[in-house]
């Protein structure tokens, strides 16, 4: 069963910004750290942002001061305000569990493109 479904993502200017939406499964979600990753192409997928259960938060020195991570415990949704864009962010986001052995099956991640 579809366990992540990322959405939010589209072409924006550098400087511009995007709010990145994650609706988890329960399975997933209750509990959980969870994280937003990225891979651009010929690269790995990293992890750029995560949040606890009770809301600790922390980010890759990439976006921090850019990125806010969040999550609505209520709804098992995770959102992810990106702010300041550069053409470097361009990659595919992607959410899911931080932790390899809560993780669910990837859902299809949502295109972030970053140009004039």
């Amino acid at each position: 069963q579809v366990q992540l479904v990322e959405s939010g993502g589209g072409l924006v200017q550098p400087g511009g910004s995007l709010r990145l939406s994650c609706a988890a499964s329960g399975s997933v979600f209750s509990g959980n750290v969870m994280g937003w990753f990225r891979q651009a192409p010929g690269n790995g997928r990293d992890l750029v942002a995560s949040i606890s259960d009770d809301g600790y938060t922390k980010y890759a020195d990439s976006v921090k001061g850019r990125f806010t991570i969040s999550r609505d415990n209520a709804k098992n949704t995770v959102y992810l305000q990106m702010n300041y864009l550069k053409p470097e962010d361009t990659a595919v986001y992607y959410c899911n569990a931080v932790h390899l052995s809560m993780r669910g099956s990837w859902g299809q991640g949502t295109q972030v493109t970053v140009s004039s």
